[in-house]
């Protein structure tokens, strides 16, 4: 796999992850992994070349930054019922070529998402297909105890899923005993990152008056 970004030095990485007072949190949701980051007593369990490389093998990757606008977070909000965690978002585009047109398509976007657990966090990355569907989520880091992680089988529940009301827990996305507030967190930021899919496919809306880029909530 070829990619084309740069990445977060892995102390920043390592300080937001472990939830250190002076990061707020609301500038944790998109931060990326750095690729060389080593694992820490098995709390980070794949770097984000790993990830991307189980999502996207031998494909060209490419990294890129979208702000969403004040009424686009507030429409995030409103299709996915939670409240973005960042308007700083770093979709990653893996396509190939096509060899009958020779065109360069897009084959999926992966987005990662660290949020709060209970009182630490986990780090997941959410594939999307170009029409909307989740293709596969993975637990890149998880600092909660080892209880409180469910198996692959939770996991794989979010392979298919669109944003509608199946994909919430106890519909189509089965809970796990033990697990009820990791479960919750896994399914409201696929709810989330389907919600942002789906506004940056639409068309650039007109800069908002004091929208300034890269602004947080």
């Amino acid at each position: 796999m070829k990619s084309k970004f740069t990445t977060i030095a892995a102390g920043l990485w390592l300080a937001a992850i472990a939830g250190a007072s002076q990061v707020p949190v609301s500038t944790l949701a998109f931060i990326p992994l750095a690729p060389s980051l080593e694992r820490a007593s098995g709390q980070v369990l794949l770097t984000l070349d790993e990830a991307l490389e189980l999502a996207f093998p031998k494909l060209e990757v490419e990294r890129s930054t979208e702000y969403l606008s004040k009424k686009q977070a507030e429409r995030v909000k409103k299709l996915s019922g939670y409240p973005t965690v960042s308007r700083i978002i770093y979709p990653y585009r893996a396509t190939k070529v096509d060899p009958k047109t020779r065109e360069e398509v897009l084959v999926g976007t992966a987005y990662f998402e660290t949020h709060r657990v209970r009182s630490l966090k986990e780090t997941m990355m959410y594939v999307v297909s170009p029409d909307g569907v989740l293709v596969r989520a993975e637990v890149l880091a998880f600092y909660e105890p080892t209880d409180y992680m469910p198996n692959e089988r939770f996991y794989a529940q979010f392979k298919g899923k669109i944003l509608n009301d199946d994909l919430r827990p106890n519909r189509g996305i089965k809970t796990v005993t033990g697990c009820t507030l990791t479960v919750n967190a896994s399914t409201s930021a696929a709810r989330r990152i389907l919600a942002i899919h789906q506004i940056l496919g639409e068309p650039k809306p007109e800069p908002e008056e004091g929208d300034a880029k890269g602004s947080q909530e």
